[in-house]
């Protein structure tokens, strides 16, 4: 079915202007049955016998390093990707680079609008390289061999990458930065409200979504006229850096990026000594919080999401509202900043087959096709221990799940657990903070909390949702009660599943960031700038007043 869409994506008509046209027909005729142009691996042949290398790039060069970070295959444990780290005696050329970036950025409404348009071809240029099923195969399957997912998971992040850029070719970068006039006090005085970019930028982005997260992130960083430096998790920075090489090839200019691959120690070095005038984080609280001191509050979060779902009395389409449920913990293996991490269960679903449902959808997902994998982030032995902790609590059982993956050669730095719910009473929960930080605390992993509540235990839920610190996402019945960022509300109210076409970002924080619609990249990659013409006339007669 991707493929299909794919396909009606090359065909769209409103989407080609002449150069792109031309550019895509010279790509499809010349190269496309041999190779890819832009790409230095092949997804399919990456192993411990032919192994692939990821470089660096500032300055408009590529660069390699001395200091290899070798990575493990998720799946087999074979030695299968170099990544050559720089090192913090290496990070000069990136401070130099960030600092060759005025304040007033690369572009704005002043300066050099014509790279609006620049930005509109662009993006036009890379949604077609996308659009072809060839390009889009390779980047499912490079993220497939990085972060283990399902192919039409993986499929769904390379077409949500498509459809954000498509929605930003032509004119559209240049509608980002629309202003607004407003009346003077006396002739000739009118204010004008402009969208201002940053200037030098840093973006720091975890390993869940190597494509999607990353390059929106990146792309609204440049149409509103930053220069950014991208920093990808180096677990699954392969991604980008071919994604990079294709927006050469689309016709992004070299000077205008910089990538690096380092570990946390390094990249802190340049963010301290570089001092970006923005940086968005993506990632843990923990580290999103200590980032934030670091930077003295120049900085945008979209960090650790213990999400939330709310099912109220009215019980409908139980084999629906379960499948939902399923997508919402277990796609991805759990590992979206969205995933579903508690079940709020209403007592007359309790009365339906749910959760029996949801232990059988549970049960479908296997290995062999990657709709449970290997957890990045955390162990076997550390789910267990989590998992065990939380039986400890009275009242609580293990619904379904809980054991070890069989069978398999995931190595042992990862975790491979089965899809996995545990039952704990909503009133033991709220008994003291101690069992409420246990048990909300967020495990990036095929992992949920299951609750039930009565019909006049609805403040028992809405206080354990005050108490959250996380507002990221959540699927729910109680709007006016609660404060995530984007939130579902129906039916069909998932918590997973964010398209291109609205907000994705926590509320309740000024530092919150967006991602992928106009909204988002206005508030993140700019700011206000307000420019107060005064032309006059002079009043007749005017005379020097006495000092004031």
């Amino acid at each position: 079915m991707y493929r299909v869409l794919a396909s009606r994506g090359l065909r769209a008509k409103s989407l080609c202007d002449n150069k792109a046209s031309s550019f895509l027909a010279s790509f499809t005729s010349s190269r496309l049955n041999h190779s890819i142009p832009f790409a230095t691996v092949d997804a399919e042949e990456i192993s411990g016998a032919h192994p692939a290398e990821v470089q660096s790039f500032v300055q408009g060069k590529w660069i390699g390093s001395s200091n290899y970070n070798t990575l493990l295959d998720p799946l087999n444990g074979e030695p299968f990707i170099k990544v050559a780290e720089v090192e913090e005696s290496g990070v000069q050329p990136f401070i130099e680079s960030l600092a060759q970036c005025p304040k007033h950025g690369l572009h704005n409404p002043f300066k050099s609008p014509e790279r609006y348009l620049l930005y509109g071809d662009i993006s036009t240029k890379a949604a077609h390289m996308l659009a072809l099923p060839k390009v889009s195969d390779f980047f499912t399957r490079l993220i497939q061999r990085v972060a283990p997912k399902s192919y039409q998971q993986a499929a769904g992040e390379v077409f949500v990458t498509r459809k954000f850029l498509e929605n930003f070719c032509g004119d559209q970068v240049r509608f980002l930065a629309r202003s607004f006039a407003v009346p003077g006090n006396h002739l000739g005085q009118q204010s004008h409200g402009y969208r201002w970019p940053y200037g030098p930028v840093t973006i720091v982005t975890p390993f869940n979504f190597p494509l999607e997260i990353p390059l929106l992130q990146l792309m609204g960083a440049l149409y509103m006229g930053n220069k950014p430096l991208l920093k990808v998790d180096s677990k699954v920075s392969i991604v980008m850096e071919q994604m990079m090489r294709l927006l050469h090839y689309c016709g992004l200019p070299v000077e205008d990026v910089d990538f690096i691959n380092s570990d946390g120690k390094t990249m802190n070095k340049i963010l301290l000594e570089a001092n970006p005038r923005m940086t968005l984080f993506t990632g843990s609280s923990r580290v999103a919080e200590k980032l934030a001191l670091d930077l003295k509050g120049r900085i945008r979060l979209e960090d650790a999401g213990f999400d939330w779902k709310v099912l109220g009395p009215d019980v409908q389409e139980v084999d629906y509202v379960a499948w939902v449920c399923d997508q919402d913990a277990y796609a991805c293996s759990g590992q979206k900043c969205s995933a579903q991490s508690m079940l709020f269960v209403h007592e007359n679903w309790s009365k339906t087959p749910l959760l029996s449902k949801l232990k059988d959808l549970a049960g479908r997902r296997k290995l062999e096709d990657l709709t449970i994998g290997p957890v990045l982030t955390f162990t076997t032995e550390a789910m267990v221990e989590h998992m065990e902790n939380l039986l400890q609590i009275p009242g609580s059982k293990l619904l379904f799940g809980g054991k070890p993956l069989k069978n398999h050669s995931i190595p042992s730095i990862y975790g491979a657990l089965e899809p996995t719910a545990v039952y704990v009473p909503i009133e033991e929960i709220l008994k003291d903070s101690k069992t409420y930080e246990l048990v909300t605390k967020e495990i990036f992993g095929p992992f949920q909390i299951v609750t039930e509540y009565k019909k006049d235990q609805l403040p028992l839920v809405l206080d354990a949702l005050e108490r959250m610190h996380a507002h990221l996402t959540a699927a729910v019945e109680v709007i006016g009660n609660s404060v995530n960022g984007t939130t579902y509300a129906g039916l069909r109210g998932r918590t997973t599943g964010a398209p291109q076409n609205h907000w994705f970002g926590p509320a309740g924080d000024p530092r919150g960031a967006g991602i992928g619609t106009p909204e988002a990249i206005k508030l993140v990659w700019s700011c206000h700038r307000e420019v107060i013409y005064d032309y006059g006339p002079i009043p007749q007669g005017w005379e020097l007043p006495p000092s004031t």
